[in-house]
């Protein structure tokens, strides 16, 4: 198991931390956690196995929207 730092998650996605952000607002992609034990601090991630689920479903709307 992996965990994705958000530079990461942006090189991955193509997306941009605020566009992430919002993304995951909406409930559209996974959420970021926190890193550190008790929840305090700025060190988020996200899990590689998610981020990359979340890939392939997009890339199947691709595959169904030709067929």
């Amino acid at each position: 198991m992996r965990i994705l730092r958000p530079a990461d998650t942006e090189a991955r996605t193509g997306f941009c931390d605020r566009q992430l952000r919002e993304l995951e607002a909406q409930g559209l992609f996974p959420k970021r956690f926190s890193l550190n034990p008790n929840g305090k601090g700025r060190a988020v991630g996200h899990l590689e196995s998610e981020v990359d689920a979340w890939i392939r479903s997009r890339a199947a709307t691709r595959e169904s929207a030709n067929a």
